[in-house]
């Protein structure tokens, strides 16, 4: 299982804390995290997976793997720019979340958009015709995120294999 943990490349301290713990707990439980290969939330992200002895896959914006962040153990060089969140959020069973800016909310928009569950802590609210829309699964810590993200995409994945068995 790979889940993605997205976030601002400079982020507050709070957030670096609940990325790192993310990465942590994911890595615990044998999922691989994918981001950008950044700073900020991606590497507090990577460094709490490697700790734990997790894989941890960066996909990059420009045309170096160093400008990875050291706890990426695949970097992935595209020379694309932010058009790299699309391959992000698309190469994940889910996505987590953690507070961010526009970036992080162009790759909230193509999780949505392709289906793929959105865990958000401390990150973007939606609203749609004036009403809150709840698309977002709202969550209070690291433990959450993470059992959400894991539960999501186990769901994700039966329904999938449920629809192609009924083709």
């Amino acid at each position: 299982m790979i889940i993605a943990v997205i976030g601002n490349s400079s982020c507050s301290p709070e957030e670096a804390k609940l990325a790192e713990s993310v990465g942590e707990l994911l890595a615990q439980r044998g999922v691989a995290i994918i981001c950008g290969g950044l700073g900020g939330v991606m590497e507090a992200a990577c460094r709490g997976a490697k700790s734990k002895g997790g894989l941890t896959v960066g996909i990059l914006p420009g045309q170096d793997s160093s400008t990875a962040n050291p706890w990426v153990d695949i970097p992935v060089v595209t020379g694309i720019g932010e058009a790299r969140n699309f391959a992000v959020v698309k190469s994940a069973q889910a996505v987590v979340a953690i507070g961010g800016s526009y970036g992080t909310l162009s790759e909230i928009a193509y999780a949505l958009k392709s289906g793929i569950p959105i865990i958000g802590l401390n990150t973007w609210s939606l609203s749609r015709n004036g009403r809150e829309d709840d698309s977002i699964v709202r969550v209070q810590s690291a433990v959450e995120a993470v059992e959400e993200a894991i539960s999501l995409a186990e769901r994700r994945k039966n329904h999938e294999i449920a629809s192609l068995r009924s083709q």
